[in-house]
């Protein structure tokens, strides 16, 4: 699985959306490559899953691709939360 964490510039939040994001998928034991972008090349990163923040989530509606949306980067819990009821509602 790919998942794409993203903001406006693809540098700041995005980066420690990732870095989260990667310990959250490291203690679920998932198989997942994970990366950050900026929202205007998301669409078409490949990714399988776009985790970006609350405040983004009008720029990302139209995506195919399935957004989470996450209100505190730093909350491992909530990432962690988010991410396993996507893959419960996926069948994984």
């Amino acid at each position: 699985m790919k998942i794409l964490t993203v903001c406006g510039a693809g540098q700041g939040s995005s980066l420690i959306l990732k870095m989260n994001v990667q310990d959250v998928v490291d203690e679920l034991g998932l198989d997942a490559e994970v990366d950050n972008g900026n929202i205007s090349t998301a669409k078409n990163s490949g990714a399988d899953l776009i985790l970006a923040g609350e405040f983004h989530e009008d720029a990302l509606e139209d995506f195919e691709v399935p957004v989470i949306t996450v209100s505190d980067f730093m909350d491992n819990e909530e990432i962690k939360s988010k991410i396993q009821n996507f893959l419960e509602e996926k069948g994984e």
